[in-house]
């Protein structure tokens, strides 16, 4: 489950006096997601989320997602925007954490993922990196390539419980993505925005067949936006025994394309850009396997499902190995 901190009674109502929200009459916590607490709001206006924001969250950047999302929002990009209680205030306090109130987006995400689902994944995220384009203030990916070396020095001899010979062999991947990635070393840099860096099947959102929106801004940061599509080819495109769906791939990069054509540049650079977003959500998983003890409320997820992801992104060069 996903609830870390309890509220309790007292302290909700006094916390939604200060909205135009009408009367609570339901608040129950959210089991999914891993990184805040979750709670369903029902009130008679209508449905919201209620999130506490957990220590993971730099406090000092909850105004940057959250003015991201609300300009995401007014630019067609259909996603939760925060509501501001009746002084204008977006982030407050609840139970000793930061906290915020948004809107509630119907529908489910996809259980077992469909081609269809691909081509609309693939126009949302285009349309928000050209959405992004007008939000100005930046933020630095902090799990971007400098963070890798760092992550995996933060494991320990750990790694190599979790599976023998796991250090070195980071390390030897390691050294085929950092030199060869966009803008390091002399290589060329590629177009840069504002990206989600998290966009999961979980994140997205259909409704009687069509996507009905995208969830879960707290990764969001400002980088290569061919990265973001990086991170969707890892996410959507590989089944549970980490077998790649080229057809899955070529539907999201189909409708990507028809609302941004991607550079020749950003074509080339697929390959190693899905090779680096295995390496992070590799890293990630391994540091929170680690660190995360068994019986925590949190389902720890297997950080080896993205070694082999990343094995099969370095048997491959070109797009052509993928079957693009």
């Amino acid at each position: 489950m996903a609830v870390y901190t309890d509220v309790s009674d007292e302290a909700l109502s006094a916390f939604l006096a200060d909205y135009a929200l009408g009367d609570l009459t339901e608040c129950r916590g959210i089991a999914e997601g891993v990184e805040n607490s979750n709670f369903l709001l029902r009130t008679t206006q209508g449905q919201f989320i209620l999130t506490l924001y957990e220590k993971r969250v730099n406090e000092q950047e909850l105004p940057w997602f959250l003015e991201l999302m609300q300009h995401l929002a007014t630019q067609g990009v259909a996603c939760p925007q925060p509501v501001a209680d009746k002084a204008g205030q977006m982030l407050k306090v609840l139970a000793g954490r930061p906290a915020a109130i948004t809107t509630f987006l119907s529908g489910a995400w996809p259980k077992v993922i469909h081609q269809s689902h691909c081509r609309p994944l693939g126009q949302v995220l285009a349309r928000l990196h050209l959405a992004g384009q007008s939000y100005a203030p930046l933020r630095v990916n902090g799990l971007g390539p400098q963070a890798w070396r760092p992550l995996l020095a933060s494991c320990g001899t750990a790694a190599d419980d979790v599976l023998p010979g796991l250090t070195d062999e980071i390390e030897a991947a390691l050294a085929r993505i950092l030199p060869f990635w966009p803008g390091a070393d002399g290589q060329p840099d590629l177009p840069r925005g504002q990206i989600h860096a998290d966009l999961f099947p979980d994140n997205v959102f259909f409704l009687e067949g069509e996507l009905s929106g995208v969830i879960d801004f707290y990764f969001a940061c400002s980088d290569l936006l061919a990265y973001d599509i990086a991170i969707c080819l890892n996410a959507w495109c590989f089944d549970a025994e980490g077998r790649f769906n080229a057809r899955f791939a070529q539907g999201i990069l189909r409708g990507y394309e028809e609302v941004r054509p991607l550079a020749v540049a950003e074509k080339k650079a697929l390959p190693v850009l899905a090779r680096g977003a295995a390496m992070r959500f590799l890293l990630t998983r391994l540091y929170d396997w680690i660190n995360t003890p068994a019986d925590a409320l949190v389902t720890r997820k297997d950080p080896l499902d993205y070694l082999k992801r990343l094995r099969f992104h370095l048997a491959r060069e070109t797009l052509d190995g993928y079957g693009l």
